[in-house]
């Protein structure tokens, strides 16, 4: 009955569209009350949810992520990615994807990815004449990139919502081979829409401009060197990195290309205290949720329904993925890793998963929730940025879509994919 009391509250909570922070909150409240414990016991949780050092990198990896973006480091990133694949057919689309992965590799979020490269890449494309809703499409599906490469806000929240036991470096590094996959199926995509819709290349702008362009995007690029190299190679941790990212893209904006304002630099303090403050309330929230998941032994219950469907892993993990496919249309991705991980994670485990493999397979899942009506928070931003309705932009998306779910059955069915990467620097 507890769990009915847990889940009905949330769900209706959710339905008549109360803050998915706040129905996090009041479900566990009604079902502390049920239980007859001590109602304290939500606000202890809650407070040990928030109460963790790593949780410091995910305002800084932010706060560093607006900087560059109002200190016009995107653009010099969209300006290389379309020197060095422009040329390709549907150039602007293959220059978008590019420009994902470069951006994402700075600033770790799907939604400022899909800001800042939408807000530059999607105009120039209407311009040129390719189809609007290509352009959102791709920009939609494009970030997702920044989920998996580093710095990825989420692989912070996942390792700490599996008790702070998975390596935040392993993690980052096990998100780079699926990140480069994903974006080479998204070019194939792109390519072939262009080639049926008979979108143009662009011109080659020659080998001097493409140095002089690199050399100009150069002090952003380092930056993705600092983050993984000196988390990997354990100089400081992913908390300090943030810290660190902070600093070094005040100093190349302020000093290096002179773009960043005071007003910019007001409006991206308050934007970054903004969403902190959201993510922070979301977990604390979900953490008093996972909470009582435990206390009410939901994941051994999941794992013993499993393995009475089925014990081989392969349709296990089929039924997982579709599972949580399911939970990403209509829930936001930071309080979905939190409330799953605890009940997902020993499932996987039991089954031979190994939790950093499962990390990438979860990240990648619940990205493309992100991309997926009713409630998908990128989906909404690029539809915004490309001011069309999401009907328009759902006609013409299943071909990323199609991408986007091939790479994450490679994923999930091929661990050296995740795994290999990490196991070469131990």
């Amino acid at each position: 009955m507890e769990l009915w009391v847990l889940f009905g509250t949330f769900v209706v909570l959710l339905l008549i569209g109360t803050p998915v922070a706040f129905c996090l909150g009041v479900s566990s409240f009604a079902t502390i009350a049920y239980l007859g414990l001590p109602p304290v016991v939500v606000f202890q949780r809650l407070n040990s949810g928030v109460s963790v050092f790593a949780l410091m990198a995910i305002p800084f990896f932010i706060f560093a992520g607006d900087l560059m973006v109002r200190g016009d480091i995107a653009r010099r990133l969209v300006a290389l990615a379309g020197a060095l694949v422009g040329h390709m057919r549907g150039g602007l689309g293959q220059v978008n994807v590019l420009a994902s992965v470069m951006f994402g590799g700075v600033s770790g979020s799907a939604a400022a990815d899909a800001s800042a490269v939408g807000g530059l890449m999607v105009p120039q494309m209407k311009e040129r004449g390719y189809g609007v809703d290509y352009a959102v499409n791709l920009t939609v599906v494009g970030s997702i990139i920044a989920l998996l490469i580093p710095p990825s806000h989420n692989m912070i929240i996942y390792s700490i919502s599996a008790g702070g036991k998975i390596s935040i470096a392993d993690l980052f590094t096990a998100g780079i081979i699926p990140g480069a996959i994903l974006a080479l199926s998204l070019m194939i995509a792109a390519y072939f829409v262009a080639k049926k819709r008979g979108y143009p290349t662009e011109a080659f702008p020659g080998m001097r401009v493409l140095g002089h362009i690199f050399m100009s995007a150069v002090p952003g690029l380092i930056l993705v060197a600092i983050i993984f190299g000196g988390v990997r190679s354990g100089i400081f941790t992913a908390s300090e990195s943030s810290n660190i990212a902070v600093v070094y893209a005040l100093l190349v904006t302020l000093l290096v290309y002179r773009t960043l304002s005071w007003h910019d630099f007001v409006e991206a303090t308050f934007a970054a205290v903004r969403t902190t403050a959201m993510v922070l309330m979301v977990i604390g929230c979900a953490a008093s949720f996972g909470w009582l998941l435990a206390y009410t032994r939901v994941p051994a219950a999941m794992v013993s329904a499993l393995q009475g469907v089925s014990d081989n892993p392969i349709v296990i993990l089929l039924l997982m993925n579709v599972m949580l496919l399911i939970l990403g249309t209509f829930m936001d991705m930071s309080p979905l890793i939190v409330i799953t991980t605890p009940i997902f994670l020993p499932v996987a485990q039991a089954f031979g998963v190994d939790p950093v493999h499962f990390g990438v397979i979860l990240i990648l899942n619940l990205g493309i929730g992100l991309c997926t009506p009713p409630v998908g928070a990128v989906l909404f931003v690029g539809c915004a940025v490309g001011r069309i309705p999401i009907s328009e932009a759902m006609k013409s998306i299943w071909p990323f879509y199609g991408a986007a779910f091939a790479t994450l059955m490679a994923v999930t069915y091929i661990p050296a994919l995740s795994l290999w990467l990490p196991a070469l620097f131990h």
